[in-house]
């Protein structure tokens, strides 16, 4: 197995701009994950890595040997010393393995129920939704262009993975998406609207959910033919659009028994 022990390894630098530039990863297709976590959650997706760099003293680690034993040689491999690694890692600690690989492209599902997020930009959030969505078994997510990296490293902890068990469609033209559904197409919005209990989600569902300062734009509104609220008996005017968004996914998990 190869070392990398100087900050000027070109497969080093690349790892680094993986890691720190949304252009980069457009660019060339590839993500980084950090992590025993998402590397599995990669693989068990059915994915293969392009590259996986170990800290070096990590290797007697058996989380670290199993994988090793479950890629083989499918992969090149490279152990990093702990600084060098921390250096171009974005998290407080350099992680015991990280991979290079290929940004995974929408599969086809066979349940048309779907979410779409209109401007949804914190990072945090995006996961959290996508995390939802695959426990809630919604599995197709359409994503404006306005929405936070959907392959950043603080949305892909977020998620946990989840984005490897989802049909992720980036820079979505939402109106023309929910235009072309067949099926109940709701938003949460306050004006207009009905409590979210009364509606039959048991069929085809798409739920819009929206910026967390503005809410769904006027050209998504437009095309959505329900409007639903949440009842909060509380002080609270809103929810957080990650919670409001599992709330609606495991009303319809609910009604489908």
């Amino acid at each position: 197995m190869k070392h990398i022990s100087s900050a000027h390894n070109d497969a080093l630098k690349t790892l680094e701009r993986l890691l720190g530039k949304p252009a980069e990863r457009r660019r060339s297709g590839l993500l980084a994950l950090e992590g025993l976590h998402l590397v599995d959650a990669y693989l068990r997706a059915g994915h293969t890595l392009d590259a996986l760099y170990l800290r070096e003293d990590a290797l007697a680690h058996p989380e670290v040997v199993a994988l090793l034993g479950r890629i083989g040689t499918a992969c090149d491999c490279a152990t990093v010393s702990a600084p060098l690694l921390g250096k171009v890692s974005e998290l407080s600690s350099p992680p015991e393995v990280v991979a290079v690989a290929r940004i995974p492209q929408a599969m086809a599902v066979a349940d048309p129920s779907c979410i779409l997020l209109d401007d949804v930009q914190d990072p945090g959030n995006l996961g959290t939704l996508l995390r939802t969505a695959a426990a809630a078994d919604v599995r197709s997510v359409y994503l404006s262009r306005g929405c936070a990296d959907v392959w950043a490293g603080k949305t892909l902890r977020a998620g946990m993975g989840a984005q490897f068990a989802l049909a992720i469609h980036e820079r979505a033209d939402l109106p023309a998406v929910l235009s072309a559904f067949d099926g109940r197409r709701m938003v949460t919005h306050l004006s207009g609207s009905v409590p979210l209990w009364q509606l039959d989600l048991r069929g085809p569902c798409a739920f819009v959910f929206g910026n967390e300062g503005a809410g769904v734009s006027g050209a998504v509104l437009a095309e959505a033919g329900d409007r639903v609220r949440i009842p909060m008996p509380g002080e609270a005017e809103s929810l957080n659009v990650a919670a409001a968004a599992a709330i609606c996914l495991f009303e319809r998990v609910r009604q489908r028994g």
